[in-house]
């Protein structure tokens, strides 16, 4: 079994073919089932962001797997396929581990060292699990992609340089002159509407901010929680009438604020404001920002911005410390798996052992009956103690060298020994991880 991830990013894909990608947690509960569901694969994660969509997996055969998924994604975005693999990257094992590793920096992100992409890493795996499509091999990979995204914000100046995407945004409505707002309107009431409304308020400390959002319920608890005032999202002409600065994010698949609805709320009001667009698929109509007077900053707006001020980005040192950490971790990764595929072997050899000495003891017994169970337990002992000793250093030494080069070798070595069966192997390593579950 190998690992494949395949997938595409802001790096490799224009915002709109991103926005056509854009897929919701039911969607991507289904799209999971059906790649565990077709051959060659048997586990898979979707992590789905307003940067990416990429799909890990655990795969039998590389080509078959690729096809499939590949075949899987273009029927759940409803984009071609020819177009979609035109912007995929594909990496397998270790290149598979290390972009995981990268992505869960921030490194990979729009905003470099941005670190909401932890929390949207927990939510990817909390969907495998959901769908039943996250095993023990995804599940311990994502486990460890959280602590090498961890170490590399607690352990280097990546997180006092990073951003996140409301920063990155309202810097660059600062940078085309935008004035500090007095009102201000969040659409939307989920984790990026919640960190849009305390950063807002943390840079403009007086500007009184309204949360809007379909579910009234969830637009109090905001409100509340920023100390806001909260409206249902049919009250949003009357929130954005006034307001100078308007950040949107949901989960809606249609436009939440189409240019004619916006030109009808604003009308009569001569205040210049800023729009910003953080949702995938955009909830704000591009043709608002051809209005006079507003100012629509989106996801490919900051794209570009971002781009152009990579050189700006984190120094090198913090650079250089992040990666070094990816290289580390993915080194005890490379081994840590190496040396699961060594344990089947040998559980296998000590199932078999464990099996002749009970055969053998069974024989013993019936041919002593006169013996005293004291005498009988002593022999049992005995024996089991020097089959366990015959096979203690064996055992250790093909754990040692499975993680030097060429280790795996050294397990294909026992089972030709012993003459172990392959599929019992196979077997034992399927059902380990149900059990340690």
């Amino acid at each position: 079994m190998s690992l494949l991830v395949i997938g595409l990013s802001h790096r490799t894909a224009p915002v709109r073919l991103l926005e056509q990608t854009a897929l919701t947690e039911e969607l991507a509960v289904k799209l999971l089932g059906d790649v565990v569901g077709s051959e060659h694969v048997s586990e898979a994660v979707a992590v789905a962001t307003c940067n990416r969509l990429e799909v890990y997996a655990e795969v039998s055969k590389f080509h078959g797997a690729l096809a499939g998924i590949s075949e899987l994604l273009a029927q759940y975005t409803t984009v071609p396929r020819d177009v979609l693999t035109q912007h995929f990257y594909v990496h397998y094992d270790d290149r598979a581990a290390w972009h995981m590793f990268t992505v869960a920096c921030g490194l990979d992100s729009m905003v470099v060292g941005e670190p909401q992409i932890l929390g949207q890493l927990r939510t990817a795996l909390a969907l495998g699990q959901q769908a039943g499509t996250a095993g023990p091999v995804l599940n311990e990979l994502m486990q460890q992609a959280l602590r090498v995204g961890k170490r590399a914000h607690s352990e280097t100046a990546l997180d006092r340089a990073g951003q996140s995407l409301v920063t990155a945004a309202l810097d660059l409505a600062v940078a085309e002159g935008a004035p500090a707002p007095r009102r201000a309107v969040v659409v939307g009431a989920g984790s990026m509407s919640a960190l849009a409304a305390t950063t807002i308020l943390r840079r403009y400390p007086e500007a009184a901010l309204t949360v809007v959002n379909r579910t009234p319920e969830r637009a109090e608890r905001l409100a509340a929680a920023v100390n806001g005032t909260a409206a249902p999202l049919s009250e949003l002409p009357t929130a954005l009438a006034d307001a100078d600065l308007i950040l949107s994010c949901t989960g809606a698949t249609e436009l939440v604020l189409t240019a004619e609805r916006f030109s009808a709320a604003r009308a009569g009001s001569e205040r210049p404001v800023t729009l910003i667009d953080l949702a995938l698929p955009r909830d704000l109509d591009p043709a608002i920002g051809r209005l006079a007077g507003a100012a629509l900053i989106d996801l490919e707006l900051i794209a570009e911005a971002q781009k152009a001020a990579t050189a700006e980005g984190p120094g090198d040192d913090s650079l250089e410390a992040v990666k070094e950490i990816v290289e580390a971790e993915l080194e005890a990764y490379r081994k840590l798996r190496t040396a699961s595929t060594v344990a089947p072997t040998v559980t296998a050899l000590r199932c078999m052992a464990a099996e002749l000495v009970s055969a053998e003891l069974s024989r013993f017994h019936g041919r002593t009956a006169g013996l005293d169970e004291r005498t009988r337990a002593e022999v049992e002992q005995t024996v089991r103690r020097v089959v366990d000793k015959l096979l203690h250093e064996p055992t250790v030494r093909v754990k040692q060298l499975a993680v030097a080069d060429g280790g795996v070798t050294y397990a294909q070595a026992l089972r030709e020994l012993f003459n172990l069966d392959p599929g019992t192997a196979v077997a034992v390593s399927r059902a380990e991880p149900t059990e340690n579950q």
